[in-house]
């Protein structure tokens, strides 16, 4: 048996296992609509397999798809599964994308 288990190779070893999501499942964890999921899908946006006539989305592949638009970040971030992870929210505001915006002076135009 040990020597079984020596025999296979070493990328077997070292893959990580896969979270795959229906199209469903993948629009409710996002807050889109499953036509933007096929969508992407369609314009090859996501890594997916057919499993059954349906497809398999890997999970990392949906993460970075979220990531690649503001409105689908967005959408994430109020609707899907970014209302629960605190990480993604940006409390200290000096190293936020956007910064705050300088008040007018209006005496420097008098």
């Amino acid at each position: 048996m040990i020597q079984e288990q020596t025999n296979r190779p070493q990328s077997h070893l070292q893959e990580s296992p896969s979270i795959r999501l229906g199209t469903g499942e993948a629009a409710r964890f996002f807050g889109v609509h499953p036509r933007t999921i096929h969508r992407a899908i369609k314009e090859n946006k996501l890594r997916y397999i057919v499993v059954r006539n349906r497809y398999k989305i890997l999970f990392s592949s949906l993460v970075q798809w979220s990531q690649s638009s503001v409105k689908i970040q967005h959408k994430r971030d109020t609707r899907g599964i970014g209302q629960w992870v605190d990480k993604w929210k940006i409390k200290n505001t000096l190293y936020s994308p956007r910064p705050p915006k300088a008040e007018k002076d209006d005496s420097l135009h008098a």
